[in-house]
């Protein structure tokens, strides 16, 4: 697991060097726009869900803006969020203080460790852009999802799709903008990709920090996990723009898979 405390930490440090003021408004943002922090298409599905005095949580959940906004506007009745990094955490709390949100909990810990107090806790769970690339084993972390959802509960996901992985990015050797149709990575990637560039995913955070360490996946190696975890996939829908910003305009509406939105239910 020493890949974990070394990701634990370089998001740690690279929370200290974000933009002077990032988040520090979110709770205004909470209160002026419904759903905000959620692009259209997910914005859709959540509006959609009956999610109404149920128990949601948030699996890496960073500063907590996405999660106060659900909870907020749909009528849960409590949001947990769980994230291995406390300073990001800590902004989530005062997020939610400035806000006056009381029914949201955010827990400091390694997701493959929650507590079995949460066990069979939640109606809802989900995971949004670059959550589930942090783990090496999709195994262990949708059992750990499994577990904590209740019978007949829900589980989202909305990622950027796994082709994704494939495209250079600019500033890469690889990357031609000319040719925007090259993949430059094997879909079948098992190895870690190591790197130090972590604006696009942070939003606002410098790229100023010790080295991460993640992952990518096929479709179907994200399908047979849940399945292993006792989830039945129920929906997938794929679409062909960036919600992560890595391609962004370089790579939307070429008809390039480029991010996607997963339903699974538990049995």
């Amino acid at each position: 697991m020493d890949y974990i405390k070394t990701n634990k930490a370089a998001w740690e440090e690279a929370f200290e060097n974000r933009t002077q003021g990032w988040g520090d408004d979110n709770h205004i943002t909470l209160k002026s726009e419904k759903l905000a922090f959620f692009d259209s298409d997910l914005k859709e599905f959540m509006a959609s869900m009956d999610l109404k005095g149920k128990a949601i949580a948030q699996f890496c959940c960073n500063n907590g803006r996405e999660l106060l906004s659900l909870v907020l506007d749909s009528g849960a009745a409590s949001g947990t969020g769980f994230d291995i990094a406390e300073n990001i955490l800590n902004q989530a709390k005062e997020t939610a203080q400035k806000a006056g949100i009381t029914n949201c909990e955010f827990v400091n810990c390694n997701i493959l460790e929650i507590p079995e107090s949460y066990y069979g806790r939640f109606d809802f769970i989900y995971f949004t852009i670059g959550a589930i690339v942090w783990f090496q084993d999709l195994n262990l972390l949708f059992e750990k999802a499994g577990k904590c959802l209740k019978a007949g509960g829900t589980l989202l996901i909305n990622d950027g799709h796994p082709v994704m992985h494939m495209l250079p990015q600019s500033g890469e050797d690889e990357f031609d903008e000319k040719n925007l149709n090259k993949f430059a990575y094997s879909y079948f990637r098992k190895e870690a990709w190591i790197g130090k560039q972590m604006g696009y995913i942070a939003g606002g955070y410098e790229n100023k920090s010790s080295t991460f360490t993640d992952y990518s996946y096929t479709l179907s190696d994200i399908i047979n996990a849940l399945s292993a975890g006792g989830m039945k996939t129920v929906k997938l829908n794929e679409y062909d723009y960036d919600i992560g910003s890595i391609g962004s305009d370089l790579y939307d509406k070429k008809g390039i898979p480029l991010s996607y939105i997963l339903i699974a239910e538990k049995s």
